[in-house]
């Protein structure tokens, strides 16, 4: 519903072009709503707005995100990947998940800047996703947005803690989480960010399944020099929605 809803989260997109040093040639998603074994790119001939949710108001089945696909990159991702021992699918079938779509309707509306996915490997964890952001890092340099798109929290199950309110106050067992990594980020302290599962407070309450962290991982592991702390909100009390840069 950030496409639709007024939220603190969605004004930080709307504005997220302009804190960027210069506009992106493409944008390279890692989605938490893409999850294969193996590393893969998506490269079709159109990216297909996917709608891969249910029970949700139609007028949001009525978006569309016609992004131009990103085939030369798809290829450029594949052989970094695979060249670093990763070996790379290239999917020339898979469009869009909403997430990947959903903020970027609302940071880029006009869907004019070529973008393409790649998938999460749950099982292999935040060190394997690292390993995978620093194959990817000489994208940085070529113009390319790394956007790791997931959530801060994500404990679905929790959601009839807010009634129903978007503006529900924030659970304790998130704030405790959502601080104690941010800090560890802010700080630096790769050790622990790896072993958060462990370290952190409340870690698996905040993500029973870790998909919707592992992205951030990605763009930790592209990143270089100083982290900087863009955005912190929370939306229906459990959904932390904080976003990071990366050098």
């Amino acid at each position: 519903m950030l496409a639709m809803e007024p939220a603190p989260a969605r004004n930080f997109l709307v504005g997220l072009p302009q804190l960027l040093p210069e506009p992106p040639k493409a944008i390279l998603v890692v989605s938490a709503h893409w999850e294969r074994l193996r590393p893969a790119v998506n490269a079709p001939a159109h990216n297909e707005t996917i709608h891969d949710f249910g029970g949700f108001p139609e007028a949001l089945f009525d978006l569309q995100y016609p992004a131009p696909p990103a085939q030369a990159l798809a290829s450029r991702v594949a052989e970094l990947l695979t060249g670093g021992g990763l070996p790379t699918e290239i999917d020339t079938r898979r469009g869009l998940d909403h997430g990947a779509w959903v903020p970027l309707l609302v940071a880029w509306p006009d869907a004019d800047v070529p973008v393409l996915q790649l998938s999460v490997q749950t099982r292999l964890g935040p060190q394997h996703h690292c390993q995978l952001g620093q194959l990817l890092a000489p994208l940085r340099d070529e113009g390319v947005l790394i956007f790791g798109s997931g959530s801060f929290t994500h404990d679905l199950a929790s959601f009839r803690v807010s009634g129903g309110l978007i503006d529900a106050p924030e659970q304790d067992w998130v704030r405790r989480f959502a601080d104690w990594m941010a800090l560890a980020l802010l700080e630096g302290r790769l050790d622990d960010l790896l072993n958060y599962r462990t370290r952190a407070p409340e870690a698996a309450h905040n993500h029973p399944t870790e998909e919707h962290l592992l992205p951030l991982y990605v763009a930790l592991g592209a990143g270089a020099g100083r982290i900087s702390h863009l955005h912190k909100s929370t939306t229906y009390g459990i959904l932390r929605m904080d976003a990071f840069a990366f050098g």
